[in-house]
Formats: structure tokens, C-alpha cells, sequence
């Protein structure tokens, strides 16, 4: 059963979106290669091999944000250390993105950016912020599995009574 199905809808997203921007960048890498275009004298080549490597980079970058969210989802677990700044981080960057991209590229492209904001976001709101422990073990009151089982509860003797 499935308890939380954003982390695998965030997971798909972010594997999907790093497949796109690294087959994006890569496409314009091509295009100013071939059409032999420079910006303020900058050599096309340069400017070519710079696209394709910034693409590759930023969608193992999302690529690797998205792995961090299927471990959270498969774990059931909140993630935790390096993926949890992983997430945040490119929570970060959807937001200063769909601020640049509402002028550059139109309203789409931002309400895209703002949803995956939102899906990120909440991915990391979702669980309840103890990492190692499963989702629900503080509503049930248990340990999680993540150490020795709580010790029953010790009562004192009665106290004795004179005869």
C-alpha cells in the first residue's frame, strides 16, 4: 500500500523535468553549433560545449534530487542529511526560476515551475520531520522499528498493610 503517493508523483517530476532540461540544453547546444552564432565574440564552440555540459549537469543534478524522493518514497521515511538539503535546494532553485522565467518565457513556464515548487515543498512537509522513522509511528505512538521495543510500564508494589 501506498501511503504516500506525492513522493513518487515528485520522484517521476523531477526524473522527467532532468530528462528535459538536459535534452533542452543539449538541443541548443546544437543549434548555435551549427548555425555558427556568437554572442559578443564568444566562440560558438565554446558556447556549444558550455550548453551541453550545463545541461548534463543540472539534470543529474534534478536526476539526483528525483532519486533522493523515490527513496523517500519507497523507504516511507522522510528524507534526511544531504537529500533533504538535495530537495530544498531545488525547491530553491523552481522558485528563483519561475520568478525569472514568468518574463522571459510566459505564464506557463512559471505555473509549471510553481507547481513543481509545490510538490517539492510538500514532499518535505509531508512527513513529520523525524528522519529514520517511519511516516506514521508518531501517530501510532511507537518506537518505528528503529531501536529496541519501549519496555512495559514498571508499577510499584503496594505498600504493606498492618494486620
Amino acid at each position: 500500500m501506498v501511503r504516500r503517493p506525492v513522493a513518487w508523483v515528485v520522484a517521476f517530476v523531477l526524473f522527467v523535468e532532468a530528462l528535459g532540461v538536459a535534452a533542452l540544453n543539449w538541443f541548443l547546444g546544437v543549434v548555435v553549433d551549427r548555425q555558427n552564432m556568437s554572442l559578443a565574440g564568444l566562440d560558438p564552440g565554446m558556447m556549444s560545449t558550455s550548453s551541453k555540459i550545463g545541461g548534463i549537469v543540472f539534470g543529474l543534478y534534478l536526476a539526483l534530487c528525483g532519486l533522493v524522493a523515490l527513496l523517500a518514497a519507497v523507504r516511507d521515511r522522510a528524507p534526511a542529511g544531504l537529500g533533504r538539503i538535495l530537495l530544498i535546494s531545488a525547491a530553491v532553485a523552481h522558485g528563483l526560476l519561475g520568478a525569472v522565467v514568468w518574463g522571459l518565457v510566459g505564464p506557463l513556464a512559471f505555473l509549471s515551475m510553481v507547481v513543481v515548487l509545490g510538490l517539492v515543498v510538500l514532499l518535505l512537509m509531508t512527513y513529520d520531520g523525524s528522519a529514520g522513522r517511519p511516516a506514521d509511528a508518531a501517530f501510532e505512538g511507537g518506537a518505528g522499528g528503529d531501536g529496541p521495543p519501549a519496555a512495559p510500564a514498571v508499577t510499584p508494589p503496594a505498600a504493606p498493610t498492618a494486620p
